[in-house]
């Protein structure tokens, strides 16, 4: 190769590495250029979650949170590379094995684009195929010269020196050749990767959320009362922020969506199918709803949980607009990427907020939540109910149909099960002994929060107070005063719902259908 000391495999690698980087990163550029791109890469990584099953995604959640996209999509990234050090070292024995082995990580990523709904059909095609053609090239092209380097500096070797001739940069050219090369490909590789994401979320950006004004509720709601809500520090606030509300999905970049075409198709067992633009929707959305959604991944204590305002047009009165079929048990929203979740039907009849919502704390919903329709039903976890992104609502049968998750292990039907969570102190807090405020919120799905009691080190449970009830389908929040003495103690929560039934104590996962278990929290008191 380029010298008589460079390993044989590491400069084929190298140059593997930046031809699949370069493929990757104008792939890329090409879907931020086409019209309506979207990423052939992100759409694999659709695909890798769907394909996974529901416990290694439930543990992916539990370790990494809200970055368990980045965590994959850095994870593919790595095997790529690693996947184009191997073809490298492949092509310098058997020069068809670079573009062929390429062409299969190209094809893939074409398949995932035309399996993806929200990838345009020209933009999965022609985006990998631009990517394999310079990829390809490029890789040949660093092969070439690293051979003829190789070529050159075994031509030397068996020449005798020439004082006259040759000099001390003779034998690094080739290798000075190469390392340009190489090192060109990689800079154009990883702009061409930022700038195709950039383009894609320009032009996403420029389409979403543009001009949008809610409508004015026919009956809007009151702002919060005072009384719902304590001046504690480190306490959650009654209304979460939209820039703090979580997210957990399997969106792996949140879809750049055109409010002007963006329309909700209502199908399946109806008299009447329809099609409502976002338009028609924003100018119907006169309901407001205060909401606690939770996802069913939350763990005791955990922060997959969040209040917030919500505006929408009641499910009922869409639904009526089609006439649902009396046979029908089953609404299942559609997310534009093909996910799905369903709930019952009676949950849209039943008195309970049940919104496809527009709006989320006086504005419309931020992208990563939904826009620019999504549904939002009280009392049901949200993979069971709450669609983001809503492209479709389908009526039919549990019998016919298994929403995302239910083949993957979660429970078909899932109501929000009663917790409570300490938000302050915190798990290993060092205090000072005395009066302590212990604080947090709890919540109960649509049946209210009636009571909330505190025990430390396993005594009698003591009544905390609430703040005033904002909803009977939000959270409440809490508080005790407590003598604290000092030593290693435990302090535990409890709640008991509208309902008069008290939160159990007997520690469950999350899967199937929500962790069960009283919040428990160790603190250290000194003098």
């Amino acid at each position: 190769m380029l010298t008589s000391h460079a390993d044989a495999r590491t400069v084929p690698a190298i140059a593997g590495t930046v031809a699949t980087g370069l493929a990757v990163g104008v792939t890329e550029l090409a879907a931020g250029l086409l019209p309506g791109g979207a990423s052939p890469f992100v759409a694999v990584a659709g695909r890798i979650i769907e394909l996974t099953p529901g416990p290694v995604v439930e543990l992916a959640i539990s370790v990494f949170g809200g970055a368990n996209r980045l965590v994959l999509l850095l994870c593919m990234a790595v095997g790529l590379l690693a996947a184009g050090a191997l073809l490298g070292i492949g092509a310098a024995a058997r020069r068809w094995l670079g573009p062929a082995g390429l062409g299969g990580i190209a094809t893939l990523g074409i398949a995932a684009g035309l399996a993806a709904p929200a990838v345009p059909a020209l933009v999965a095609v022609a985006a990998p195929a631009a990517g394999w053609g310079l990829g390809a090239g490029l890789l040949l092209v660093l092969l070439a010269r690293s051979e003829a380097g190789g070529a050159e500096a075994g031509e030397h070797a068996g020449d005798q020196p020439d004082e006259d001739h040759a000099g001390p940069d003779e034998p690094e050219r080739p290798r000075r050749s190469f390392l340009a090369v190489a090192g060109a490909g990689a800079v154009l590789a990883v702009a061409s990767a930022g700038g195709g994401r950039y383009l894609q979320l320009r032009a996403a950006a420029r389409r979403a959320r543009t001009n949008v004004r809610l409508a004015r509720p026919a009956t809007p709601l009151p702002p919060p009362p005072g009384t719902a809500s304590f001046d504690i520090d480190g306490l959650a606030s009654l209304v979460t922020p939209n820039e703090d509300f979580y997210r957990i999905d399997t969106a792996v970049t949140v879809p750049r969506l055109d409010a002007d075409s963006h329309t909700v198709r209502v199908t399946g067992m109806v008299d009447t199918p329809l099609e409502i633009g976002y338009r028609e929707l924003v100018r119907a959305a006169d309901t407001e709803a205060d909401v606690t959604l939770a996802c069913v991944s939350n763990e005791v204590g955990g922060s997959l949980v969040g209040n917030a305002r919500w505006q929408g047009v009641p499910l009922a009165d869409v639904l009526d607009r089609a006439g649902v079929h009396p046979e029908a048990t089953q609404i299942v929203g559609r997310a534009t990427d093909g996910w799905t979740a369903g709930f019952p039907v009676e949950a849209a009849y039943d008195g309970r907020p049940a919104l496809v919502a527009v709006g989320m704390n006086g504005e419309p919903l931020p992208e990563e939540h939904g826009f620019p329709a999504r549904l939002v039903i009280a009392g049901l976890y949200g993979y069971v109910s709450d669609t983001k992104w809503l492209a479709e609502i389908e009526l039919t049968t549990f019998e016919a149909y298994d929403a995302y998750w239910i083949p993957r292990g979660w429970a078909e039907r899932a109501p929000i099960k009663t917790q409570s969570r300490i938000d302050v102190p915190r798990e290993g807090a060092e205090l000072n002994a005395g009066t302590v405020t212990v604080a947090g919120v709890a919540w109960a799905g649509v049946r209210g929060v009636e009571a909330v009691e505190v025990a430390v080190d396993g005594g009698d449970w003591r009544e905390a107070r609430l703040a005033g009830e904002l909803a009977r389908t939000t959270w409440r929040q809490w508080a005790y005063e407590w003598d604290a003495t000092p030593g290693q103690h435990r302090i535990q929560v409890r709640a008991t719902d509208g309902t008069g039934r008290t939160q159990t104590g007997e520690r469950s996962g999350t899967i199937p259908d929500g962790a069960t278990g009283h919040h428990t929290i160790e603190v250290t008191v000194t003098r």
